[in-house]
């Protein structure tokens, strides 16, 4: 099955279906001699892992990576990295009721017109326990960033119609994140976020809301015109994303009521470098990185597994209905946040390397 794989110079492949044996991502392209360890992938991973808290679903999955190769004496060594995780909590036996009905929302249907079959556990490849593969690569990309003065953060902006007042994305601090389990950095909002999140789940439904995606110290001039634009990359990394349906960046979808007398960011001088006074244009122009922080969003919507019943239909066509049984999230933001994460690192990472085969010592000091 094509579409496994994602990135140009700084590549990942996974593999693995929920409920069986495993997952594995191979990275390609990560440059030699960069300290690298399990520890190091622990703390996005466990940020990402079900069961951490009542809001979230509580399948217990230690997620402990385990490092085949690409990693000698503690640094990498150029070689492609093998990183390999075990299942250890799968319950195969919740979806057997399910095998021959289609789940509202879900890619049962896609997944037989496409393939002929599908696996009906869980939805074998379609299932968001993939993403454990893309967080894995997402905090080796993470650590390569770091060491060039790069930080990426999410954190929920939304939840139903509870919206956080977060007025400077950029000043944002991963212990404000992870102060609440909603990963809400405005706590007024995030309580109130953790109580719809309640409400919906004792009532056998779901919530979607908004992340919001952050990085700062981007130089500018990363970006690949026409085709590979940085918001082109970063759209297609996060559409990618299991439940994610919508992406946008900047202004987004207000620029539809603005002026561009009052749209524009106008120049200015910063210290020893060239900014914009205002970051409307969410640190991209004509898809190159203008050294502003890159501010973008995802709407993500809400799980499509819910207990209470449904109308469907069989493979056959025949009218039925289906409750999904099995352990799920009420609400998906709070587990996506070091997914988005992950995809917004592993796009600068590749483009970062592009841009430094492209120019090599001429811009990049």
């Amino acid at each position: 099955m094509p579409g496994n794989t994602f990135g140009e110079l700084f590549r990942i492949t996974t593999g693995g279906v929920s409920h069986g044996p495993g997952y594995a991502v191979i990275i390609d392209g990560c440059p030699p001699g960069m300290p690298l360890s399990v520890d190091d992938l622990l703390p996005d991973l466990r940020r990402r892992r079900p069961g951490q808290s009542k809001i979230v679903t509580q399948r217990q999955e230690e997620d402990m990576p385990e490092i085949w190769s690409g990693v000698f004496e503690g640094l990498t060594d150029g070689t492609p990295i093998t990183i390999l995780f075990r299942n250890t909590d799968q319950r195969s036996q919740d979806y057997r009721d399910i095998k021959d009905k289609y789940r509202p929302g879900h890619a049962d249907f896609t997944f037989d017109a496409k393939y002929g079959l599908r696996d009906y556990r869980g939805g074998g490849r379609s299932s968001a326990r993939e993403t454990i593969c893309r967080v894995a690569a997402g905090a080796v990309a993470k650590k390569f960033l770091a060491r060039k003065g790069i930080r990426v953060l999410g954190y929920v902006k939304q939840v139903g119609d509870v919206v956080a007042d977060i007025p400077h994305p950029a000043a944002v601090t991963l212990a404000q994140v992870e102060a609440t389990p909603v990963r809400c950095p405005d706590a007024e909002a995030a309580a109130r976020m953790i109580a719809l999140i309640e409400e919906v789940r004792k009532d056998q439904d779901s919530i979607g809301g908004i992340s919001e995606l952050v990085a700062v110290g981007v130089p500018a001039g990363l970006g690949e015109p026409v085709f590979d634009k940085l918001k082109a990359d970063l759209a297609k990394a996060l559409l990618s994303l299991p439940a994610v349906t919508a992406f946008e960046y900047g202004a987004g979808f207000a620029v539809a009521t603005a002026r561009g007398s009052t749209n524009n960011d106008v120049f200015i001088r910063k210290d020893e470098h060239i900014g914009t006074l205002t970051n409307r244009h969410g640190g991209m122009l004509g898809g190159i990185s203008s050294g502003e922080p890159i501010v973008c969003r995802v709407a993500v919507k809400p799980t499509s597994s819910l207990p209470r019943p449904q109308p469907t239909v069989t493979r056959d066509g025949e009218p039925t209905e289906i409750a999904t049984r099995g352990r799920h999230d009420p609400c998906l933001l709070p587990r996506f946040v070091p997914m988005g994460e992950a995809m917004m690192a592993l796009v600068l990472v590749d483009h970062w390397l592009r841009w430094r085969a492209q120019c090599g010592d001429t811009v990049i000091a």
